[in-house]
């Protein structure tokens, strides 16, 4: 009997046989692995491929996979031999930050801060590190913020390159393994585990006769019933063993906060998700198991099990195809939501079926990211969000949202109060940071100190890693010019609880504060104390979920009743409440519609979820009025729609 293992193997030396014939002898290939999605030639001398780029094309065409070339550790430089020659190619004047190796990929990490003169004319440099050192360069601009958690995945990956790569190659045999079904596009379908009709602990299974990926995988922060919390993992459609891969769309914890729980069953299979989401998905899990011991509630996995998904992590760029089985490949483009969100888009087969699942998307411009893509090779199958999906989710124009809140700001500060601003760590508050820097650059806001607090200042950190993934303009000002607004002379990071009491008692400022519903962290602590004085303001700039503070406060209510020291206390809220919807990262009705208007090709069904069910309902009504040959579907969590 024929086992898969054994399939595989053959698989393997059949590509091993293939590949005798199309490299050249002396490129003297030592080893042929399936490391995750990519088929890796290692190589005692990788400057004879390395120079020549198409015999990599040439071999990537004919064998249909992704083909890396690494040197054989054996002909890789010591480090600090390898430093030493670095330093002796690249010139001074590059003002080299950091070197550091990362020995799963064979790669020299250089950090510099004129990552051009690294590089070299025409890519000299790089060449000549490869060729001298044996380990393969990859470039990074210095970022001027330090990033902890950038820091700490790096360790993570540093310390555990024998597990890294036995993961890798465990992957790639399951990956690669021979087609089980002919006809593997003849059916697809798609579940909703969580996500469908309401907003929150996002989970869509998308399945083929032979695969099964998870797209997402969140939680409900404003959720109180532990029914509504996570995922319904527990569903009979959902089979952690037999799961191929899991895909986040971006990092906001109502699509990848659950994601170490499934490593703390055993789960040891790949996640895809771009290099900012791994980061920031990171950092914002970790503050999770924080929030929840600093409330006294048992997180749902530890700091180990985020480690394992850090380890497990491949991440990928956009425009990238990625095999994420024998049968289904991946494509990430921008969605314009946060730094690394993006739409995922599903090949499967040999191309008879097209999925793009949307993840949240914003398809107008705002300062921070470009609009989100809508140009796809192919697509049957559009999975869009819809959580500003009703008739008078109407979002005012961005300008008139800009004015509004530096009006409110303005008249806070000349009587004397302090503004402060409940705001996600990641997205929406350096869309405001970018907004306060303008206008106290453009003199048109009251001078007065911008406190950041939470995550914010970390989250605005690795922002400043990945100035590429920004809009044009801030990409401009800061790899052009020099010039980057994230490091503004008004900008303070609050460090401590002592420092909190200072501005809680100092004079007018503004202060910007996780997290944006009022559930939790400095936010809420600052609201405590300043909601009874009516010089000061609130300003709600995030959606804000059922059943959180947050919502409580933006509708009306005007006394809550919090316990302090032992006590039940009663505070009435006398401070000013606004409200400012225009600088949501979502797409408003208006969008939504717009978006399926200029996706091309048009798909042939809409698939709505991410949004009360009510106003995916009524966003579906209008997607039918508007598109007639278009089939649009609204699920339930727990349902299955085949999409072919």
């Amino acid at each position: 009997m024929t086992t898969a293992s054994s399939m595989f193997t053959d698989a393997l030396e059949e590509l091993r046989e293939k590949l005798k014939t199309l490299v050249p002898p002396d490129a003297k290939i030592s080893k042929i692995e399936f490391e995750g999605p990519f088929v890796v030639l290692y190589s005692l001398k990788p400057e004879a491929l390395i120079e020549d780029g198409n015999i990599v094309r040439e071999l990537a065409r004919k064998l249909q996979k992704r083909i890396v070339i690494r040197s054989d550790s054996k002909v890789r430089k010591e480090q600090e031999e390898a430093i030493e020659i670095i330093k002796q190619i690249v010139p001074e004047d590059a003002q080299i930050t950091t070197i550091h190796f990362d020995e799963t990929l064979g790669e020299v990490i250089i950090e510099a801060r004129k990552p051009g003169l690294v590089i070299g004319k025409n890519g000299a440099n790089l060449h000549e590190i490869s060729k001298q050192t044996g380990w393969r360069p990859n470039v990074m601009r210095t970022p001027p913020i330090e990033s902890q958690i950038i820091s700490s995945i790096r360790k993570i990956l540093k310390e555990n390159v024998n597990q890294r790569k036995f993961s890798l190659i465990q992957i790639g045999k399951r990956i690669h393994r021979p087609k089980m079904v002919e006809d593997n596009s003849r059916w697809v379908r798609i579940t909703g585990l969580g996500g469908c009709g309401e907003v929150g602990r996002s989970a869509l299974l998308l399945e083929t006769p032979e695969s099964r990926v998870l797209v997402d995988i969140g939680v409900n922060v404003g959720a109180h019933a532990p029914n509504n919390i996570f995922p319904h993992l527990d569903s009979p459609e959902f089979d952690l063993e037999n799961l191929d891969a899991v895909v986040i769309t971006h990092a906001h914890l109502d699509h990848s906060g659950f994601l170490p729980y499934l490593f703390k069953y055993g789960y040891r299979g790949p996640v895809y998700a771009t290099d900012a989401t791994l980061t920031l998905m990171t950092l914002l899990q970790r503050d999770y198991i924080q929030v929840a011991q600093a409330e006294g509630k048992l997180a749902p996995y530890s700091y180990n099990d985020i480690k394992e998904a850090v380890l497990h992590t491949i991440p990928r760029n956009y425009n990238e195809v990625t095999d994420l089985s024998n049968d289904i490949k991946l494509t990430f483009t921008p969605a314009g939501h946060i730094l690394g969100s993006s739409i995922c888009h599903f090949h499967i087969g040999e191309g008879t079926y097209n999925v793009a699942i949307t993840g949240d998307f914003k398809h107008s411009q705002s300062r921070l990211l470009e609009p989100a893509n809508t140009k796809f090779a192919r697509l049957e199958t559009l999975v869009m969000e819809s959580t500003y999906g009703a008739p008078n989710d109407v979002m005012p124009p961005r300008q008139d949202s800009e004015r509004q809140i530096v009006r409110i700001i303005n008249a806070t500060l000349k009587r004397g109060g302090k503004v402060l601003i409940p705001t996600l760590a990641v997205g929406r508050a350096q869309e405001l940071l970018l907004i306060i820097e303008q206008y106290l650059r453009k003199k048109k806001l009251v001078e007065a100190p911008v406190y950041i607090d939470g995550m914010i200042w970390e989250a605005t950190a690795i922002h400043t890693c990945y100035p590429e993934l920004l809009s044009k303009s801030i990409r401009d000002r800061i790899l052009s010019n020099g010039d980057n607004p994230f490091l503004s002379e008004y900008f303070i990071n609050v460090e401590g609880r002592a420092a909190r009491d200072e501005i809680i008692e100092g004079g007018p400022a503004v202060i910007l504060a996780t997290s944006g519903m009022l559930t939790g962290g400095a936010s809420v602590q600052y609201f405590y104390k300043l909601c009874s004085d009516p010089k000061n303001s609130i300003c709600f700039v995030s959606y804000q979920a059922e059943g959180t503070l947050g919502r409580r406060i933006a509708q009306g209510t005007r006394e809550i009743r919090i316990y302090d020291e032992g006590k039940v206390k009663l505070l009435k809220i006398k401070m000013d409440v606004h409200t400012i919807e225009g600088f949501s990262g979502h797409s408003d009705r208006r969008e939504l519609i717009e978006y399926v208007r200029r996706v091309q090709p048009q798909p042939e069904r809409v698939v709505i979820v991410h949004g009360n069910y009510q106003k995916s309902l009524s966003l579906a009504s209008a997607l039918k009025k508007n598109f007639r040959s278009m089939s649009v579907v609204v699920p339930r969590n727990l349902e299955t729609i085949r999409l072919n």
